[in-house]
């Protein structure tokens, strides 16, 4: 059997979407399953082919070097042979799903190979709204208090999903269940809508969205246990795609700046059904500066001109730093080691790769935050009180820059040497071999440590 997790050792938009395309072009992957989240984040993917390795005569696929902006649809589907399911721990939103499938399509991408699994949970125009409501009452409340959500209804989902009165996609195709619960569901949310102000649901008009949604979906919603059970089985290679990262898990980040399910590698096997036992190999991906979209604390974050050099690097405006989803600006910053170690060695990461180094060709020095200071105490973790966190000092390493390009290198010795020194460096401090180094937007443009 052999699983791996690719996961986020940030705040979310670390390149989770191109490692996953990547090692599932590179291994043959069979399964890939994303494990938590829905729409509140995305995953840009720049999928590619060598072309000197085609056959005479032989086009390249149509979806080559296109950009696809994934928010809920899964990594691998630019894998040949790959089945790409949304595994029970996510949320779905299926207008927004649908939609995706027919972007994808239209840029030449094979959507046949999409499942959901029966068991995610579904998200309704009822979440969205609630999710508005809250933030707008938190803002008149004080504005610190806004959370930055993107609005899209996932945290709600997930508070009905714990609270055990959320819909799952197999609920929409149970007529007769929904006869039954949709009375009941509407009225409740109407409550929780009307404690802020919100209209209330139209139980009707619920119930033929769900009709036109069971209608959809029937063919892509299956019970996806029996595709895991039955790969593990043949001991495919089994990618676990996790959306943000861990400074936004539930449990483990910057409390309340979170999103609503677990980031982790421990999620990862609750949230697909893949066995803890069965997990051979963890990837953490990590840029190698930081970035953040969202409120809270950001220890690393640099502003003005030095910010906006990190945010407009690369090679074209599709790799600037702005949100996949939302579009909004990203923080960014100096490379956090204290925040990414502790988040690889919850994870056990086996290795970290380390994406977008080509972002910082012509910098004269690069930093590195090995530890935080505390009111004149040195610490090298991050606390658990998020409010203590938002009063931390970064302590810098400083290392020299590198004038040679490493734009598109995918070969470890053909980096500049103090781009490999910087490698070196992030590896130390984190205590995790750093295996890839990502040098461009596309899936070709990855240096393996081991070549």
């Amino acid at each position: 059997m052999s699983a791996v997790v690719v996961v986020g050792l940030g705040w979310g938009d670390e390149g989770k979407g191109k490692i996953v395309d990547a090692i599932a072009a590179e291994r043959g992957a069979r399964l890939v399953l994303r494990f938590n989240g829905g729409p509140n984040a995305g995953h840009t993917v720049v999928p590619g082919v060598d072309l000197h390795s085609l056959p005479a005569g032989t086009a390249p696929p149509p979806w080559h070097d296109r950009v696809f902006r994934l928010h809920q649809v899964p990594s691998g589907i630019f894998t040949p042979g790959c089945t790409s399911i949304c595994g029970p721990g996510t949320v779905i939103d299926p207008d927004g799903f649908l939609a995706e499938l027919a972007e994808v399509a239209e840029l030449g991408g094979d959507t046949s190979t999409i499942l959901l699994s029966d068991r995610a949970h579904v998200v309704l125009q009822a979440h969205r709204d609630r999710d508005r409501l809250l933030e707008a009452a938190r803002h008149a409340t004080s504005p610190s208090l806004e959370q930055g959500t993107t609005k899209r209804g996932v945290g709600p989902c997930y508070e009905d999903r714990a609270a055990h009165i959320g819909l799952r996609l197999g609920d929409l195709l149970d007529g007769a269940y929904l006869d039954e619960y949709l009375p009941f569901f509407a009225a409740e949310q109407s409550r929780r809508l009307g404690a802020y102000g919100g209209a209330p649901i139209d139980a009707r008009a619920l119930r033929d969205q769900c009709d036109q949604w069971a209608d959809a979906l029937r063919h892509r919603i299956v019970d996806s246990f029996l595709l895991v059970r039955d790969a593990l089985a043949r001991n495919d290679t089994i990618i676990l795609e996790g959306q943000l990262g861990v400074g936004r898990d539930v449990d483990w980040g910057i409390y309340p700046y979170v999103t609503s399910s677990g980031t982790t590698a421990g999620s990862a096997a609750a949230g697909t059904g893949v066995p803890v036992t069965a997990i051979r190999e963890v990837i953490g991906v990590a840029k190698a500066f930081s970035t953040s979209v969202g409120s809270g604390p950001f220890v690393t974050e640099v502003h003005g001109a030095e910010a906006m050099r990190f945010r407009e690097a690369g090679g074209s405006e599709t790799e600037h730093e702005y949100g996949v989803t939302t579009g909004r600006p990203r923080r960014c910053g100096w490379f956090d080691a204290v925040a990414t170690r502790q988040a690889a060695q919850i994870n056990g990461c086996t290795g970290i790769a380390l994406t977008k180094v080509d972002a910082l060709d012509g910098f004269d020095e690069v930093k590195i935050a090995t530890s935080y200071d505390q009111g004149g105490k040195s610490i090298d973790y991050v606390p658990s009180n998020t409010r203590a966190i938002g009063q931390l000092s970064p302590v810098y390493e400083l290392f020299p820059g590198w004038s040679g390009g490493t734009r598109d290198v995918q070969v470890w010795s053909e980096l500049p040497y103090t781009a490999r020194v910087y490698a070196d460096a992030v590896q130390n401090a984190c205590g995790v071999p750093v295996a890839y180094a990502g040098t461009g937007p596309t899936r070709l443009a990855m240096a393996p440590r081991h070549s």
